[in-house]
């Protein structure tokens, strides 16, 4: 399963896509090199045939058949690669290393490939031969020949070389987009992994920052972040979850019992009004009590940042005091604030007060 999610990632697909382009341009400098290679030698094999052929034909014009033939047996004795062959009009071979004449027939420009045998350590071989037909004057004909065995040789091995090399390429770009993608989904799974830890109530998990300072590093500290302002809002909505219940419980404990008693008590139309008097003032003070927990919440996740104002301390705790003294002189508390005037703060005015 593992594989087949590795398979399937957008990075995996992209550094696939990298490989493929890569290959092809792979694919068409390893043909271009060969084909470079494989012509350069073809082209200096024909350019030695053609010097040789056109020598010989100056030299069959000036001296003749007889001074042709014996240049022709002279490099047939001293060279190993060059082949030659003169015939009459009968087809009797004149001179020349080649024993007869090759099958097949010539293109227009007189090019022959054609395949001879030479004794080599003893042993009888057959190889590889490119050569050139020359029609000379009074019906004699004309072979000069290169011995090709090698030469293919050679270019068969850059071939192999070249596709062997192509294939190397293709296996560590294989292995290298394998290796990124591992590394990535390794990383991505990480934070899928910590998601569902998170999304199945665990809100103190964090993804693990690795990387360095990548991109996907720069998105984890991102997320855990984002996560740690969800779990301090979460935590302010429990809170004022259970201080709402906590201020709630006794007022509204209170509201009951009183109905109660009046209900259960053979009480006067004027105390019944009292009663209900009493729990309109206890309901607007629940509501009011209410009012500043959610007002505390929103100043908490920052809702009432926009009221905020430049506030004098001083002149706002004088206020309070000034409010309250009364209450306080029947309970004999005496209130008092010692805070110098002049400073400025900016904060709420209500939910200071």
């Amino acid at each position: 399963m593992h594989r087949l999610t590795l398979f399937r990632t957008y990075t995996f697909r992209i550094a696939l896509g990298y490989l493929g382009l890569f290959g092809l341009s792979g694919a068409v400098l390893v043909l271009f090199i060969f084909w470079s290679t494989a012509a350069f030698i073809e082209r200096q094999t024909d350019a030695t045939i053609n010097a040789e052929i056109t020598g010989l034909a100056e030299t069959y014009r000036g001296r003749g058949l007889r001074g042709l033939s014996a240049i022709i047996e002279e490099r047939s004795r001293n060279q190993r690669q060059s082949l030659y062959l003169l015939i009459d009009p009968a087809a009797r071979a004149l001179a020349g290393n080649l024993d007869g004449w090759p099958p097949g027939n010539a293109d227009a420009e007189g090019w022959l490939n054609f395949r001879f045998e030479r004794p080599i350590a003893g042993t009888l071989q057959e190889r590889a031969a490119r050569g050139r037909h020359l029609q000379l004057v009074g019906g004699f004909q004309l072979l000069v020949g290169r011995d090709v065995e090698e030469r293919n040789q050679v270019t068969a091995r850059i071939r192999r070389s070249l596709v062997w090399t192509f294939a190397a390429i293709l296996i560590l770009g294989l292995g290298g987009a394998l290796a990124v993608s591992r590394g990535t989904l390794r990383r991505i799974e990480a934070i899928n992994r910590t998601s569902r830890e998170i999304m199945a109530g665990d809100l103190s998990q964090r993804i693990p920052v690795a990387g360095g300072n990548d991109e996907l590093a720069q998105l984890a500290l991102n997320l855990n972040s984002m996560l740690d302002r969800i779990e301090r809002l979460m935590v302010g909505m429990r809170n004022v979850s259970d201080n709402i219940a906590h201020d709630l419980r006794t007022p509204l404990n209170r509201m009951r019992n009183r109905l109660e008693v009046a209900l259960m008590s053979g009480n006067t139309e004027t105390t019944y009004r009292e009663v209900i008097t009493q729990t309109v003032a206890e309901t607007a003070s629940l509501i009011a009590t209410f009012n500043a927990l959610l007002a505390i919440a929103r100043a908490e996740s920052g809702v009432l940042r926009q009221e905020m104002e430049d506030l004098d301390p001083a002149e706002l705790v004088g206020n309070v005091i000034e409010l309250f003294a009364p209450a306080a002189e029947d309970s004999a508390i005496v209130l008092s604030s010692a805070l110098e005037s002049g400073l400025r703060i900016r904060a709420h005015r209500a939910l200071l007060s």
